[in-house]
């Protein structure tokens, strides 16, 4: 029985270390995936107190005072809709109402009661991507 449990706690232990050197160890060396290279949108594309809402990929980019831009999940936190517009400095959804903070996704109005989660992003030039 000892001979059993160590064999099968060395396969086990084994597959679990082939598996986490499959793994990226974000040294860039090929873990990322292509998408996540991809630009987002200029920043020109973006206007102050106004933003972009990037359907196909499900983000949102806001810049609430010039030069700050903010990127939020598009989809709205009440019940899964995608947003539909952002200006005043909110993000709004369509399906129900919800109004949302285009500076911290915060909630403004409900029915939703959870924010809009953030992406991360990075600004070069005039180019806005997802980290």
């Amino acid at each position: 029985m000892t001979t059993g449990s160590t064999r099968r706690t060395v396969l086990v232990t084994g597959a679990a270390v082939l598996l986490a050197g499959c793994g990226g160890d974000g040294d860039g060396g090929g873990g990322e995936s292509p998408a996540e290279s991809e630009e987002l949108a200029r920043t020109d594309d973006v206007p102050v107190g106004g933003g972009k809402i990037l359907g196909e990929r499900k983000v949102v980019v806001t810049q609430p005072e010039e030069g700050d831009f903010k990127a939020f999940s598009a989809v709205c936190t009440h019940q899964g809709c995608t947003v539909t517009g952002v200006s005043g400095g909110a993000i709004t959804c369509g399906c129900h109402g919800s109004r949302f903070s285009a500076t911290d996704g915060s909630v403004t109005a409900g029915p939703a009661t959870r924010a809009l989660p953030e992406e991360k992003i990075t600004v070069t030039g005039h180019s806005i991507r997802l980290q």
